[in-house]
């Protein structure tokens, strides 16, 4: 907990974390109009796939670009600029009246999703480098709390606002207004500019990460199959008759992951990073177990599991991509996360196929299947090392 701590007592390290928290807010809140949207548009579950690939399609055709965008802008600057244009664009989805509006939308989404996440990742690794301090896992942990805050007061206000649009335009006020306010103390932060460090793509970047960018890939994959259908999943598959209940599986789910990642930052410096990441795939293996089984308690239960197994391995991930030898930190943490984005690229697609052509419970199986490979290659890894 002693990186909380010292988010909470310095404004420069708040006031970056706090954009991992907004940048969460706004999804959690659009998570709870994903079913309105697609009964709204009549929609099935395969096309409802296909618009949130979208999303991880802009996310993934600007990722190689934001190492440029953070030279030419500067760090702190685009981190700020990212935040800002999100929020505003993540008001489009709920406003649309038409499919290809929707995707449209979710396409604009996802760029500066892809942008504001490399930028912020990137500037908390330049932060832990200057200061030579650790906070990576508590600044995915606001991030985590970002999906509480959105979540939980969306559910109040969606029974108060009538209108989807409004309730969106009101968060993404709120999120730039206290953004503009905290963005001054850290907007002049740039990356070291060192000559030895290599910033291209080349398979020599990509070869020493590929195994933590596999496992990046499926817990991305992961996460935004809880985001996105935990909805539904908890409506169509568990039948639940109340529909506030429908955002439970998300908001368990968030809840602990936050509380996991304000303590990975001391449990990573303890054990290591494979480790924790093995540790946290086991949770999540007895999270997917618990969910299938359809009744509302366990299933509810489970998907906190997940969220508590899930919580460090992202961190961790972007952790070893930002020290990364003679690799400037965005260059590296965009190589992890164009890898790691794939899960969202064909997470959403996939499921939303499998669960076109059978139902939503094989979608998570299917999920519970790929987080045992992530346990199988975790164990390579630590033997790997021991030979070492």
């Amino acid at each position: 907990m002693n990186s909380l701590k010292l988010i909470l007592t310095n404004k420069r390290y708040f006031s970056v974390v706090w954009v991992f928290c907004s940048l969460n807010i706004m999804i959690g809140t659009w998570v709870l109009y994903i079913p309105n949207v697609k009964a709204n548009l009549n929609l099935n579950d395969a096309q409802i796939g296909f618009a949130l690939f979208c999303v991880a399609l802009g996310i993934i055709s600007f990722l190689p670009l934001v190492p440029l965008l953070i030279k030419k802008i500067g760090l702190g600057k685009l981190t700020f600029l990212g935040i800002v244009i999100f929020a505003l664009a993540f008001t489009l989805p709920v406003f649309v009246t038409s499919y290809v509006a929707l995707c449209i939308s979710l396409f604009i989404v996802g760029i500066f999703s892809g942008i504001t996440d490399i930028a912020m990742n990137a500037l908390v690794s330049e932060i832990e480098k200057r200061d030579n301090i650790n906070i990576m896992s508590s600044a995915h942990g606001f991030f985590s709390l970002g999906g509480v805050i959105g979540a939980s007061i969306g559910s109040i206000l969606i029974g108060i606002i009538n209108v989807p649009f409004y309730h969106m335009i009101l968060i993404a006020a709120s999120i730039i207004l206290v953004n503009l306010f905290l963005f001054r103390n850290y907007v002049f932060i740039n990356e070291a500019d060192q000559t030895k460090e290599n910033n291209s793509f080349s398979f020599k970047v990509l070869k020493p990460v590929i195994p933590i960018a596999i496992i990046a890939l499926v817990i991305m994959s992961s996460e935004g199959a809880i985001e996105h259908w935990s909805s539904i999943y908890l409506l169509e598959i568990v039948n639940i008759q109340n529909t506030s209940l429908s955002g439970i599986g998300f908001l368990l789910f968030s809840i602990m992951m936050t509380i996991g990642r304000f303590f990975g930052d001391g449990i990573s410096a303890k054990i290591g990073s494979v480790k924790i990441i093995f540790l946290g795939s086991l949770f999540a293996i007895a999270g997917y177990s618990c969910v299938l089984t359809t009744n509302f308690m366990i299933t509810a239960i489970g998907f906190g599991v997940i969220g508590l197994g899930l919580s460090v391995i992202i961190p961790e991930v972007f952790r070893v991509a930002g020290k990364i030898d003679g690799v400037k930190a965005s260059v590296g943490i965009s190589v992890v996360s164009g890898i790691g984005f794939g899960g969202f690229l064909l997470g959403p697609v996939v499921l939303g196929y499998i669960s076109n052509t059978f139902n939503l419970k094989i979608s998570f199986l299917t999920l519970l299947v790929l987080t045992i490979v992530v346990a199988l290659i975790t164990v390579k890894l630590m033997m790997s090392s021991k030979k070492d």
